[in-house]
């Protein structure tokens, strides 16, 4: 039942998404959750990026998958070579590792964001 839930929330989440486009970068959360690993919990959110618009380099206290839902991505992760992702790729992100992502398309990009990250801690922590 709580999956049904979290479901239909995502899409009404999805929809308020849509409705606030004209944003530059417009975060969606869709859900947070304890996990079975002590003091941490996951959390999802969907990331929309207007075309030549740069999410500046932050970073989590945890782990992170970005999943390119749409568009082109690129991503540059602290002391590593850019890497550029089309719909369909995913990305690794280490704990603490500062990184930016970048629309580098002509149409609106779009990311999954999943973080196993500590529980009760910033989601993001801007780079000093």
């Amino acid at each position: 039942m709580k999956m049904i839930q979290a479901m239909a929330l995502a899409l009404v989440l999805g929809g308020a998404a849509a409705a606030h486009a004209e944003q530059p970068i417009q975060r969606t959360d869709l859900i947070k959750n304890d996990i079975d690993v002590p003091g941490h919990e996951v959390v999802q959110v969907r990331v929309d990026i207007a075309p030549g618009v740069l999410a500046p380099n932050h970073s989590h206290p945890g782990e992170e998958v970005a999943f390119v839902l749409e568009g082109t991505l690129e991503y540059q992760l602290e002391g590593s070579e850019p890497v550029t992702l089309k719909a369909g790729q995913s990305l690794f992100i280490p704990t603490g590792v500062a990184h930016s992502a970048k629309n580098v398309g002509s149409g609106k990009a779009s990311e999954l964001a999943t973080y196993i990250v500590r529980k009760g801690a910033p989601l993001v922590v801007p780079a000093k």
